[in-house]
């Protein structure tokens, strides 16, 4: 029985108002972009309900007249009419404090399970548009905090994902409340609550006694990653490439392709939320180390901005930035601008970028893609077009990302004294050697390198002729 209710299809609808201002093709966008998310959470959207008004209903988002329509759509085909007080109730609502709800439990028996609201709703909204269209209702918001929740696999990223949560859930414990009935009116102190603390009050406390701990953890974790970060590039150099970009846009596939490593490919919006580190291959001199971050998105809360600047802090620390962008997508400019403005928000937007057209054999047939090809070199002059699916394409990048890290390597002649040939290693790997010849002290390396490499090594070389 528990097999077939995950197997079990699951329906929804999404909703949105189109506000004055707001151009149809950008309103498409956001609209299709929430389809995905929802395709994402394992919901098949069958049909999408939009409105023109002027402002939100400050009741329900959406004025009467749509509401009703939905209701009749959700409950039309089974002549099922459900008392507004009989609503599901959100399961954002039911979320435990130190846990997160369990999924299975978010899914109803309905045809319809829940409603998908494009914009970020009041408690009070999101309770009575539940109310009159008798169904769950997730807003945007929510449906990114559920992925991310779901996705999260590290320690931190759980930690931050939890934090977020419950910051949402916070100001929402009123409307909970009300659903709750008589149980969430204040009451005696009893079982942990003091003199006349109400239930609502108790969970708030909890909630922030809880927030507190898992920033105590992440503080802590912080720490660890910023050693471990500059252990990493003591030994290694600076040589730094980290994949930014919208969600979806192919930086997983990309990072397999240039460095050769198993990491995890999905056609899913946030499929990856942990950074992933991995040596560029093949490796060249100086070595290179690239890394995969979580995605934007357009209206990412801010909460998970904040909250995933530790995982976006390898976009700080990168020497070079592979902006990758979906050139499949017609919105792809819009992407563009969202990811500069995340990039803004963390202080990353001095950092050395390059523009990566990625997915360019999904464009069409071959002479659609070298007209797209075309209109993306006019548009941006030093970008690369290619898809990460090609060898050739990938060799390019590879080009690409060693001639800017050479760009400012100088040469140099290394003097090795035979007493410490246990250090020829050491040389090969971090300098490429251009010529190398020998007499009855020692041999001797004319090699190009970073200048902080061949510091590095003298270094070594000093302390090894010491007694």
């Amino acid at each position: 029985m528990q097999r077939d209710a995950k197997e079990k299809p699951q329906y929804a609808v999404v909703a949105a108002v189109q506000l004055p201002g707001v151009s149809d093709v950008e309103f498409e966008a956001s609209l299709a972009e929430l389809r995905e998310l929802a395709k994402t959470l394992g919901f098949t959207v069958t049909r999408t309900f939009t409105q023109k008004r002027s402002g939100f209903d400050a009741t329900a988002y959406l004025g009467v007249g749509k509401r009703q329509e939905i209701r009749h759509f959700v409950h039309g085909g089974s002549g099922d009419e459900i008392e507004p007080e009989r609503a599901p109730q959100n399961p954002l609502y039911r979320l435990p404090l130190a846990e997160t709800a369990n999924d299975e439990a978010m899914v109803s028996p309905d045809p319809i399970d829940i409603v998908f609201v494009d914009h970020e709703i009041s408690p009070s909204q999101a309770r009575h548009l539940e109310n009159e269209v008798g169904c769950q209702v997730m807003d945007r918001t929510m449906v990114i905090l559920e992925i991310f929740h779901r996705n999260a696999r590290s320690p931190a990223a759980r930690a931050q994902v939890e934090i977020a949560r419950l910051a949402y859930l916070a100001p929402r414990l009123r409307e909970a409340a009300k659903l709750a009935g008589p149980q969430g009116r204040q009451r005696s102190g009893v079982g942990g609550r003091g003199a006349g603390e109400s239930h609502t009050e108790l969970d708030k406390r909890k909630i922030r006694d809880r927030i507190a701990e898992l920033q105590k953890e992440i503080a802590a974790m912080d720490v660890e990653r910023k050693t471990q970060r500059a252990r990493r590039q003591a030994h290694q150099g600076l040589a730094s490439v980290a994949l930014v970009g919208y969600t979806n846009a192919g930086k997983s596939t990309l990072m397999r392709a240039l460095t050769g490593s198993a990491v995890l490919v999905a056609n899913k919006l946030f499929a990856t939320l942990d950074t992933t580190v991995r040596s560029l291959h093949p490796e060249s001199i100086p070595r290179v180390l690239v890394s995969d971050t979580v995605g934007f998105i357009k209206n990412l809360p801010h909460g998970l901005v904040a909250s995933f600047k530790s995982t976006l802090e390898e976009a700080l620390d990168a020497s070079l930035l592979l902006h990758v962008i979906d050139a499949s997508d017609p919105g792809f400019e819009r992407q563009i601008e969202t990811t500069e403005e995340v990039l803004k928000e963390i202080g990353a937007q001095d950092v050395p970028r390059l523009r990566v057209f990625n997915k360019i054999d999904h464009t069409g047939d071959a002479a659609v893609q070298v007209e797209r090809e075309a209109a993306l070199r006019a548009g941006y002059p030093d970008c690369i077009v290619m898809s990460a699916r090609r060898p050739a394409d990938v060799a390019k990048l590879h080009r690409a990302i060693v001639a800017f890290f050479q760009q400012n390597l100088v040469e140099a002649e290394l003097f090795l004294p035979w007493s410490a040939q246990q250090l020829r290693g050491e040389i090969f790997a971090r300098c490429e050697v251009l010529e190398e010849r020998a007499d009855e002290e020692g041999a001797f390396f004319h090699v190009r390198s970073e200048q902080g490499a061949l510091d590095s090594l003298r270094e070594q070389f000093d302390q090894n002729d010491r007694p």
